[in-house]
C-alpha cells in the first residue's frame, strides 16, 4: 500500500481501535491459481502477541482453506470511514480556485500467518465471540444458544476456521492532512452534512485537533 508519511498511522493502538470497530474484513491469500480473495467478519485479539491475534471462518465449500499457500502471508485489510469531498467546501476555492476532488479515508492491513482449525470446540467458541460482539449491545441480544443445539452443531460443522498472527501492521489516515487549516475546517463541516455514518465519521477524524 502506498503510505504518504503524512497519511502514516503507527500507532498499534488507534489501528486495533479500527479494527474492532470495523470487523467486516478482506481476506487476501495466495493459491494454486494466484490470489483468492474474500470478505468475512474478523475478530480481533488484541492481547494474543505483540501485534494481535485475528479469527474468523469461511464455509466448508470455500476453497481458500483447502488451496491457500500456508506458507505465505496472508493480508486482513480493514477498511475505516470513506467518504467523498468536493473542492466546493474549501474556502480556497473561491481564493484562487486550485483546488480539486478527493477521498478521504482510513484503512489497516494486518499482515501475517494464517492456519485453519477444524475442531468443534474452536468454533463453537469463535461463534460465539463473534455473535456477542455484534449483539451484546443490542435490547435482546440474540445468541447461539437461543436456536437448537443441533441445529447449531450442524452450522458448525459447514465451517472451518481460521487463525491469523499479526506479525505486521500498516495504517493509512487519509483525512486532509495535505490541506491548510480553513480547508480542513470546511471539508469537515461538509462531511457532517452528508448523509450516511461513514461520512460523520470521517468528518471527526479531518477535523481531529482542529476545534
Amino acid at each position: 500500500m502506498y503510505i504518504p508519511s503524512m497519511y502514516r498511522e503507527d500507532r498499534v493502538e488507534v489501528m486495533q481501535a479500527l479494527m474492532r470497530d470495523r470487523p467486516f474484513a478482506t481476506l487476501v491469500a495466495m493459491g494454486e491459481d494466484g490470489p483468492i480473495i474474500d470478505h468475512l467478519p474478523i475478530l480481533l485479539d488484541a492481547a494474543a502477541g505483540p501485534q494481535g491475534m485475528l479469527r474468523g471462518h469461511v464455509a466448508r465449500a470455500n476453497r481458500l482453506w483447502r488451496e491457500c499457500d500456508t506458507a505465505r502471508d496472508v493480508t486482513v485489510v480493514f477498511h475505516g470511514p470513506q467518504a467523498y469531498v468536493t473542492p466546493s467546501w474549501y474556502p480556497s476555492k473561491k481564493e484562487h480556485g486550485k483546488v480539486v476532488p478527493t477521498w478521504v479515508y482510513a484503512v489497516v492491513h494486518a499482515r501475517g500467518t494464517i492456519r485453519f482449525i477444524e475442531d468443534a470446540a474452536w468454533l463453537r467458541r469463535l461463534v460465539d465471540a463473534l455473535t456477542a460482539g455484534q449483539e451484546d449491545h443490542r435490547p435482546v441480544p440474540w445468541a447461539p444458544s437461543d436456536a437448537p443445539e443441533d441445529y447449531i452443531d450442524g452450522m458448525v460443522k459447514a465451517i472451518v476456521g481460521l487463525e491469523i498472527e499479526v506479525t505486521h501492521l500498516d495504517g493509512k489516515w487519509k483525512m486532509s492532512q495535505n490541506q491548510d487549516e480553513a480547508n480542513r475546517r470546511g471539508a469537515s463541516r461538509g462531511l457532517r452534512l452528508e448523509p450516511g455514518s461513514d461520512a460523520v465519521a470521517a468528518a471527526a477524524l479531518v477535523g481531529d485537533g482542529l476545534d
